[in-house]
């Protein structure tokens, strides 16, 4: 069966996030010292980035959130939830858990524009740049990243893992689709795994 503690890696500490969404935070707040600053969340993934973000941020700042579904074999893009705040002529940042291949960040770039933003940027926790296929824009990166399945702060198997507060890379995915509760008991540690869906 092997040690669990070989089939993961923990690449990204609680104590390393928080220390970079601050920078982050700042460099936003240094870029738009306005008021007419919408921070857009991509749900679902990006929600604990987005909280921990909004911490730092000038209280003046408003949140919205957005959620879109990929489907077919050519991946169409459609909304399931729009921001509900007018856009026209404000400054607008994306909050991104992980931008990979750029298809998704692309699609919403274009559109928040047809909304009429003044300026759109992406702040994204996590970049995989060897995944990209198209050129897209982040402004504001946490961390870059490699072609690893990763799970934690956000990102998720199956509804799993979201909770975490800090980023894993699982290296054996054929063990982990086996029996993916099994990651809990390294996951959290000696505490009972909490609901994870």
């Amino acid at each position: 069966m092997g040690d669990l503690g070989d089939r993961y890696v923990e690449v990204i500490d609680e104590s390393t996030i928080q220390r970079r969404v601050a920078e982050m935070a700042r460099d936003i707040a240094a870029d738009h010292p306005e008021d007419d600053v919408v921070v857009i969340c991509l749900l679902k993934g990006s929600l604990l980035f987005m909280k921990d973000l909004m911490d730092h941020l000038p209280l003046t700042y408003t949140a919205e959130f957005l959620a879109l579904t990929r489907f077919g074999r050519d991946g169409r893009v459609s909304v399931t939830l729009d921001v509900a705040e007018p856009l026209e002529g404000k400054d607008v940042i994306v909050v991104l858990d992980i931008v990979d291949t750029g298809l998704t960040l692309n699609t919403i770039r274009t559109m928040l524009d047809a909304h009429g933003a003044r300026s759109v940027k992406t702040a994204a926790l996590l970049d995989k740049v060897p995944r990209r296929i198209v050129d897209v824009a982040v402004e504001y990166r946490g961390f870059e990243v490699g072609d690893e399945y990763l799970l934690g702060y956000g990102l998720d198997y199956e509804g799993w893992y979201r909770n975490l507060r800090s980023v894993w890379a699982v290296l054996d995915m054929a063990h982990f689709t086996e029996d993916p509760k099994a990651f809990a008991s390294i996951a959290y540690g000696a505490r009972s795994a909490p609901a994870t869906r």
